[in-house]
């Protein structure tokens, strides 16, 4: 029996895209690619999501690959891309406010870094029926390791034949079920379809 609805945070709850950022600050075409290379499609990018850099030493890195006038503009973006790149999908706060309501445990597993933490209120919908959340940069671990959810079951004391997760990487979700936690990739973004799957757990209940 589904007890507890675990969620993916980029493109399950939020919509992510880290070129906003760097259209923001940057106007040439050409530097807005070279910088978003450098920054968003890097190694320091994932050690960050680890919890294994900070933004500073990272920065230091990305720099290395870019020419020095544009430096600031790495920095910028690097700092504050989380005010921009990302949006709430308004179409998720009905979904886990009647989850919610039906008595399911609301948590949260993503790749992230530790920044979320404090201001992931501002863009997750129904942020206040979450039970529990997990970022990857805490545990120094991401998904598909079997850590992560390790993590997540051991803090938040779940079952994971209970849990049933959200995510947009299938290789997170196979992941996920070699852990003995079931779930759905939402790769296409398709709400009717998650809707009618979430439906099918909850007894009919419809969402």
């Amino acid at each position: 029996m589904i007890r507890n609805i675990v969620f993916d945070m980029g493109k399950v709850l939020v919509g992510y895209d880290a070129m906003r950022v760097c259209e923001h600050f940057i106007e040439n075409d050409h530097d807005r690619k070279r910088v978003h290379t450098a920054v968003f499609v890097s190694p320091e990018w994932l050690m960050m999501d680890m919890g294994l850099l900070t933004d500073d030493s990272a920065l230091e890195a990305i720099c290395t690959r870019l020419p020095k006038r544009l430096h600031e503009a790495a920095s910028l973006c690097l700092g504050q891309w989380h005010e921009y790149c990302m949006w709430t999908y308004t179409e998720m706060e009905p979904v886990i406010r009647a989850l919610k309501e039906q008595g399911l445990g609301i948590y949260l597993c993503s790749n992230a870094a530790i920044r979320l933490l404090d201001c992931y209120q501002k863009v997750i919908p129904a942020s206040d029926c979450f039970d529990g959340l997990l970022f990857s940069a805490e545990v120094k671990c991401m998904k598909p390791q079997k850590e992560m959810y390790y993590h997540l079951f051991e803090r938040f004391r779940l079952n994971p034949k209970e849990c049933f997760f959200i995510d947009d990487m299938p290789g997170n979700i196979e992941g996920a079920r070699a852990c003995g936690m079931d779930g759905y990739c939402f790769k296409d973004g398709n709400f009717d379809k998650l809707k009618a799957v979430l439906t099918g757990l909850t007894g009919g209940v419809r969402l």
